[in-house]
Formats: structure tokens, sequence, C-alpha cells
């Protein structure tokens, strides 16, 4: 145990060295300016671990990693042979985890492009010649792939999962200067508005916790043979309220912010009317505006179904209880178990719904409410803290369990 934890926090150590080893040629103070005006690039650094607004070597840290994994899993439920490779057990896994690494590499290629081409069109880094722009590139691409192996080492010899680890670690990495910047602003502060924010930031950690680890049991009976007699041996096949974790977030502020964004380009074109309309977009969508965020949390809401009904199809689990002789009691299997592990999930995902959408639109609410900038401090930042920790947790427990089987055999 203690050399998994050391393992843990070394490789932790050198990931947030790495963060501050910067790419040459960029202008860091008016990077750090753009990145705090503009919510998508700010969630982007919470998922780069904290890499993007340094510029480092590792700038895109895990974002292409995470892309190429939601691709994969979509792709699972479209392929059959992708489907069928995600049931054979360990081997299976290894297998998709290789293709999403893969998959990485190019998704790394094109955000590197993109990244630099919205660093240009800022005046933050200056034309670069074939080759420096190739260097560039690559360097980007393989700081990538530098922070994915060191979530594998992680996951391999560490404790707690490599990639959700990394992520906390740039989230936390960031409080310190978080907690300078209110510090310093306290006293134009009301001290009961900070008080308030104070307490609701603790409600909200209890209810982030409250929420993940909420499920309906399903009582399932299964019938086995012993000697001459059948016995029903009862267990629970378990529904979290939030199937879907922080992904339909991700989904719906990717959506939610490109009408501005593309606004924000065509507002220099040379056509007025196309230029009107640009403005027109901009502020329809203003980022902490109403219709901005009503967009916003519909979107959540909307993600929240479509990611749940991805990740768990009450065919297949009926399917799988009716093969194994397992059954619900009072409901028949096949298709009326199917039928009843929809309508049961249909209900508790809106709650799973609500709650993500009410996290994403929070820093808003927060910063209009408490008169105090909530976007690192934001609700998804502490919905991703709150998760791991909870994961990490839960892996030290069973390690601790493996540990004391092994005494006692």
């Amino acid at each position: 145990m203690r050399r998994k934890l050391g393992i843990t926090l070394g490789l932790l150590i050198v990931y947030r060295l790495l963060a501050h080893i910067p790419i040459a040629g960029v202008d860091r103070a008016a990077l750090r300016n753009l990145f705090s005006g503009n919510q998508l690039l700010g969630l982007l650094d919470i998922f780069s671990g904290g890499t993007l607004a340094n510029f480092s070597l590792i700038a895109l840290g895990l974002g292409p990693y995470i892309n190429a994994s939601i691709i994969l899993q979509l792709l699972t439920v479209i392929f059959p042979k992708l489907e069928e490779l995600s049931k054979e057990g360990e081997y299976g896994r290894e297998v998709i985890n290789q293709y999403t690494r893969l998959l990485t590499v190019p998704i790394a290629i094109l955000q590197g492009f993109g990244m630099y081409a919205l660093l240009k069109s800022q005046s933050i880094v200056g034309n670069l010649s074939p080759t420096l722009l190739l260097v560039f590139i690559i360097t980007v691409t393989a700081g990538t792939m530098l922070a994915v192996w060191l979530g594998d080492l992680i996951g391999e010899y560490g404790i707690g999962n490599g990639t959700s680890l990394l992520i906390f670690a740039g989230i936390v990495g960031r409080l310190p200067l978080t907690l300078g910047q209110t510090l310093v602003t306290a006293d134009t502060l009301n001290p009961l508005s900070l008080l308030a924010f104070v307490v609701a930031g603790l409600l909200l950690v209890a209810a982030v916790v409250f929420v993940n680890e909420a499920s309906r049991n399903i009582p399932v009976q299964y019938a086995r043979k012993a000697g001459q007699t059948t016995v029903n041996q009862a267990s629970y096949l378990p529904l979290r309220v939030n199937q879907a974790g922080v992904i339909p977030i991700i989904f719906a502020i990717s959506l939610v912010l490109m009408p501005s964004m593309i606004g924000q380009f065509l507002e220099k074109a040379s056509q007025p009317q196309i230029a009107a309309a640009a403005r027109s977009v901009v502020v329809f969508m203003t980022p902490n505006g109403l219709w901005y965020n009503l967009i916003y949390f519909a979107l959540v809401i909307s993600f929240t179904y479509f990611y749940t009904s991805v990740v768990f199809n009450p065919e297949k689990i009926s399917e799988e209880m009716k093969k194994n002789g397992g059954f619900i009691p009072g409901i028949r299997p096949g298709e009326q178990t199917a039928n009843y592990l929809n309508s049961i999930l249909n209900h508790i995902t809106i709650a799973g719904a609500v709650f993500l959408g009410i996290i994403a639109v929070l820093p808003a609410v927060a910063q209009t409410a408490f008169q105090i900038s909530s976007l690192s401090l934001g609700g998804t930042g502490i919905l991703i803290v709150v998760s791991v920790v909870l994961e990490t947790a839960k892996a030290l427990q069973a390690q601790m369990l493996v540990q004391s089987y092994d005494r006692f055999l």
C-alpha cells in the first residue's frame, strides 16, 4: 500500500512539474487573460489538468484522450463488433483502450492546429514557419501521449484511476491561486455574502456526494440447483441516479458556446448584414445571461438522457438476466423486465439530469448572487474533485480488504 501511494504521489508531482515547463513563443500573460474571459477555454483547461492556461509541454493535457474515449463509447453502441469486444473481459477492454490511444493521436493533432489558429487570431502567438509549426504540433501531441502514459502508470502501479487523478491534481493545484485572489478582494466583499458563499459550497459538496452515491436497488433473484432442489439466491441490480457523470456537461458546453464563438469571428465580416447578425447572436448568447443559461440547462438535461441510454441498455440487461436464470419478483422475464427497468431509469434520471443542470449553471448564479468569480471553483470542478475522491477512497478500501484477506489466509 505504501509503495502504491508513493508511486501515485511521485507521478502526480512529475505531471505538475511538466505543467510548468512552457512552450516558447507564447505570450502567457495575454493567454491567461484569454482563458479567464472564456468559459469554454476554462473548461478545457480543467480537463487538461490545468496545463492549457500555462501552455506547457503538455498543453492539451488529457482532453484528446477524453474525447477519444467518448467517441469509442458511442461507436461501441453503433458497431456490433466493438460491442462484442467490450464483452470479452480484460482482453476486450485492453484492445478498446489501445484503439482509444490510437484515436487520441489524430484528435491531438487536430486540436493542436485549432489551438494554434485560436492563439494566432488573438495575437498571442505569431506566424510560424512550416517547420516550426510542425515542431509545435509534434510537441503538443507528444505531450498528450506522455500525459496518457503517466495516467496508465498510475492505474497499473498506483491507486485509483490515473486519468481522473491527473485532472483532479490540475484542479486542486489551482486552488491556492483562486483562494489568494478571493482573499485579495475580501475587503471589498460583503462578509455575509462571503459566509453564504462558503456555506453554499459546503452544501454543494454534500449534494454531490449524495447524488453520486445514490442508487435505486432493484431486487433480483437467481434460480440455482442444489442437489435435487432449486434454491433462489437474492441480489440487487443498482441503478445509479447519476449514470452519466460529468459527460453531459462537456457535450452541452461545447454546443452552447459554439454560436457565440462563431459570432465573434463573423463580427469582423465585410458584409454589414452578416456582421450585424453575428453581433445579435453574441449579445443573445452572452455567458451568464438568462437565455444562455436556460439553453445550457436544457442541453445538459437532454444529453444526460442520451448518454444514460448509451451506457445502460435495459434490453441487454434483461437478456443477460434471462440467460443466467435471473428475474425480478413480480415481473415476467424478457420484454416486461426491460420495460420495467426502462420506466424506473427514466424516473431516477430526471433527478440526476436536473442536478447536473443546476451544477452547470451554478457558476453564473453564484457570481450574480455573491459577486464572487466562481469559474475556477465552479460546479463542474467540484463534481470532478468529489467524484475522484470517492473513487480513490473506494480503491483504497478495496486494497485494504485484499490485504486483510491475505493475512487471514
